[in-house]
């Protein structure tokens, strides 16, 4: 669950909301989202603007229309970018699985591969039991990765999404198998990351670090 906020504080961003919510239900966020917005936002004001701007987000980028079905969706799906994965990790959270390998930064769209990456955003999120836990695991499989894997653009995308419009639902993110050439990546990807963000990033190398976080036989042997 999200850490402890102000009940008034709480309160008060429900109160503000509630003719919005009412007046278009299709607005609505629970309390879990509140609360996960006042923690990142600091201040009332503050989440509910950006509450706003995310409804505002959703509608114009037609988030509701990111399906298995949509072409851009379908396309990635089939050139495995990424997955929600059917398990999750040790704390019970949805696992988004990236492999590194299958991204070409040469050869993607990058609008078509931010909405790939809003669609697992999306069914991360759906798979949440939030009443125990409301965020998730992100794992980068940087087995075979090489220099032409490493998609700035993108990742600048993923952090933006993140931080703006999917707020304190990340729970951990996982860089496994990372090779020695990922050391000057991260050194930029780093520098794009609030400390509250970056304590998140753990480095794995190992099947035994792997086991803190998910048991191994979880991730695919098939992408």
């Amino acid at each position: 669950m999200s850490g402890t906020v102000s009940e008034k504080d709480f309160a008060d961003l429900k109160n503000r909301l509630k003719l919005i919510f009412d007046a278009d239900p299709d607005q609505y966020h629970n309390d879990h989202s509140l609360r996960r917005y006042l923690k990142a936002f600091k201040s009332v004001d503050a989440a509910f603007q950006a509450i706003l701007k995310t409804n505002k987000w959703k509608k114009e980028y037609n988030v509701a229309s990111l399906t298995e079905d949509f072409p851009a969706i379908k396309n990635n799906m089939a050139l495995n970018k990424a997955k929600v994965l059917r398990h999750r990790d040790m704390q019970g959270r949805p696992v988004v699985y990236i492999p590194a390998k299958n991204h070409n930064v040469n050869t993607r769209d990058i609008e078509e591969l931010t909405q790939f990456i809003v669609f697992c955003l999306e069914e991360a999120s759906k798979k949440c039991f939030e009443d125990v836990i409301d965020n998730y695991c992100i794992i980068f499989d940087l087995k075979n990765f090489s220099l032409t894997c490493m998609d700035y653009p993108l990742i600048k995308n993923l952090i933006w999404l993140l931080s703006r419009h999917y707020p304190e639902r990340l729970g951990v993110c996982l860089v496994y198998n990372s090779p020695a050439v990922f050391s000057g990546c991260w050194a930029i990807i780093r520098g794009w990351l609030d400390d509250n963000t970056a304590s998140k990033v753990a480095f794995v190398n190992s099947e035994e670090e792997l086991c803190k976080y998910v048991i191994p036989d979880i991730l695919p042997t098939n992408m």
